[in-house]
């Protein structure tokens, strides 16, 4: 059943970057519908981004006090309505451009709830020996929804029109959510098709910490109880809190160029025609599928061998990295096919190091995984606006290669900071439990 209910979170992923980079691949008729230039685009593509990391904290910690189920049922249904929103916008009215920006940000709001509920949901559900393999399908949801999304929207457009793109969105969403309330429980000893041998794997696997009261913790949870929260001044103190958020600000201003720039940059930069431009610019999502799955193993794998220190944290250090050669060596190739092929190499190893970030921030932050991933996608979610409205200013001033160039500087950051992670290194500490504080 828990691999069941990963599953079907590898779904909802998918759908939220359905959601998400449906409005890149439309932004060429939504932009000559409105006379709206690529600076106003990305000031489109950063609204929802904003919105996104702005409700991060507020939705991890939603999802740990009220669950993952309910939670995210109600993200799903709430972004599901502003994707058909985004449709509506009137055809001539005065400041497109505002009423775009509004609907995008109240869309980013919403599914801010997904990601730190799934790593609640992990927290409960998914043994430690495990995490790397259920973020690694999780976060495959990305590169699957961002990957069927240019085909998709394409054939839409071409067929129905760019808006009919977004009520399909909006309307598979709402079948998702429906579905996950149905199938999902907070807890496996809430789940009835939780089978007592499964049940006795899960919470074998759960505790961080050999203490009484974390023991007495696990008995909590074992019963379907909440743990209590950490406190903020744990969460901030932390230097592994604030390496992995610099580090996710860093993917994420990389991870982002890919969703909102990557198609129009094909089309307008390298002259493919748009049949052309959305096979290829499928590449790099399929890159991103493949290789969260394959990081996700490898990073289980070489933990179990060698320790957390090498498995989380050198697989991630290792993955963006080699992401900011791939992509410091495309941006510089003169074929636009084997460029579209280089840099989606670059996105494929950026999506290795994936599962670290919540698996680690699972591991060390137990029954507050939610809101702490939240803190740290954040982090992930500002990177991302800033490459939205930067990345074209950067391209207009100089060249798109100096763009892709200031990426792969980025990466040489974000891979820096894992060298400086213990994973080992829990928030809450021998001898206390999160419900010794307030």
């Amino acid at each position: 059943m828990r691999w069941l209910l990963v599953f079907w979170l590898f779904i909802l992923s998918a759908v939220s970057y359905l959601d998400r980079v449906n409005i890149s691949i439309a932004s060429g008729p939504i932009a000559e519908a409105y006379h709206l230039s690529d600076v106003q685009l990305g000031r489109v593509f950063s609204a929802m981004l904003i919105g996104y990391a702005l409700f991060q904290t507020v939705g991890g910690r939603l999802a740990d006090r009220f669950g993952p189920r309910r939670v995210l049922t109600a993200g799903v249904i709430w972004w599901g309505i502003f994707t058909a929103l985004t449709a509506l916008v009137p055809a001539h009215v005065e400041n497109a451009l505002l009423f775009f920006v509004a609907v995008r940000f109240l869309l980013g709001a919403g599914e801010a709830v997904v990601y730190p509920s799934a790593n609640k949901f992990i927290a409960h559900w998914i043994p430690r020996a495990e995490r790397g393999v259920a973020n690694g399908w999780i976060f495959a949801g990305v590169g699957a929804g961002a990957g069927l999304t240019p085909p998709l929207v394409t054939y839409l457009m071409v067929n129905y029109g760019w808006r009919s793109s977004f009520w399909a969105c909006a309307g598979i969403g709402f079948l998702a959510a429906a579905i996950w309330y149905f199938m999902a429980r907070d807890t496996p000893a809430q789940h009835p098709d939780v089978s007592a041998s499964e049940l006795a794997t899960i919470q074998s696997g759960l505790t961080i910490s050999g203490s009484p009261k974390a023991d007495l913790s696990k008995q909590g949870a074992m019963r379907g109880q909440r743990p209590g929260l950490i406190s903020w001044s744990r969460v901030l103190q932390s230097r592994e809190v604030w390496a992995i958020t610099l580090s996710y600000f860093c993917y994420g201003y990389v991870a982002w160029i890919f969703f909102t720039w990557f198609y129009r940059y094909l089309a307008k930069v390298r002259g493919l025609d748009l049949k052309a431009s959305a096979v290829y610019s499928m590449l790099p999502f399929l890159g991103m599928l493949v290789c969260c799955l394959l990081g996700g193993t490898i990073n289980d794998r070489v933990t179990k061998l060698l320790g957390p220190r090498a498995g989380r944290c050198g697989i991630a250090a290792f993955g963006i990295a080699a992401a900011g050669i791939f992509i410091a060596c495309g941006a510089q190739v003169h074929s636009a096919r084997l460029a579209s092929v280089v840099l989606a190499g670059g996105a494929g190893a950026l999506y290795l190091a994936q599962s670290s970030f919540w698996s680690v921030t699972a591991d060390i932050a137990g029954g507050s995984s939610g809101a702490v991933s939240g803190f740290m996608n954040m982090g992930n979610q500002i990177g991302a606006a800033i490459t939205a409205s930067l990345t074209p200013w950067i391209a207009t001033r100089f060249d798109w290669t100096a763009s892709f160039l200031v990426a792969a500087a980025l990466c040489v950051v974000g891979a820096a900071c894992w060298l400086i992670v213990d994973p080992t290194r829990t928030l809450v500490s021998s001898g206390e439990s999160a419900t010794d504080r307030p």
